[in-house]
């Protein structure tokens, strides 16, 4: 009869803080953010659910830890650049951490104890529309414009829109089939001429409207 040696290199992985913390974000990133209970978080770490509150007094802790995690993972706007292209590259990088993160967009700012990551991210942004010369008032203004139109594009890409350039050309037959060109005439235009034709990716649209807000921005910044 042969003896199971037991491999040392199979013991489970230690629980800690930053593993809790991962393992949510990549449940939510999964299943979205409902998925993401006391009980669903132990069961993926393969532990009873008493073992998280050795590291987490609750769930709100757990969904204090992941926001501020997904905050870290947004660049900082650059320091050694102009104000605009600062903002444009933290814009940029906001929209694509929450298209990974989709479950995150209505948590972003409704934490009421925020982390580090968080805290640094709003001071390095404010600091940013400082050092340009914006007043006090102007900042406020101009980081809850770029903020809302970052988190409602990221929304809005998070419902999943059809149209993408992998997508789009198959789409065309389907909906031009239910779509009347008759009664829907300039809705027929703008799809069959732009939304699908081949390559057309929702994202342009990002990059587009940010350059008008910047030049907005910017007009004030030199008034």
């Amino acid at each position: 009869m042969s003896t199971e040696v037991r491999d040392d290199s199979q013991k489970r992985t230690p629980l800690s803080r930053d593993r809790v913390l991962r393992t949510a974000i990549g449940l939510a990133d999964a299943q979205g953010n409902s998925a993401l209970t006391m009980r669903s978080l132990a069961q993926e770490l393969d532990v009873k659910p008493m073992a998280l509150y050795h590291h987490f007094a609750n769930k709100e802790e757990i969904l204090d830890g992941i926001i501020d995690t997904v905050f870290g993972e947004i660049d900082l706007p650059p320091t050694d650049v102009d104000w605009r292209s600062a903002i444009r590259h933290r814009a940029l990088s906001a929209r694509r951490v929450l298209s990974h993160h989709d479950w995150a967009i209505p948590l972003m700012e409704s934490r009421s104890s925020p982390g580090p990551a968080t805290l640094r991210q709003h001071d390095a942004v404010i600091g940013t529309f400082r050092r340009a010369g914006f007043s006090i008032e102007m900042t406020a203004h101009a980081y809850s414009l770029i903020d809302s139109y970052v988190y409602g594009f990221a929304l809005q890409e998070s419902v999943s829109l059809p149209f993408n350039k992998e997508t789009a050309p198959e789409l065309a037959e389907k909906i031009l089939a239910q779509l009347p060109t008759d009664e829907y005439p300039n809705l027929a235009e703008l799809a069959t001429q732009h939304i699908l034709q081949a390559g057309y990716d929702f994202a342009i649209e990002f990059e587009f409207g940010l350059d008008l807000i910047l030049d907005a921005l910017e007009k004030f910044e030199r008034s």
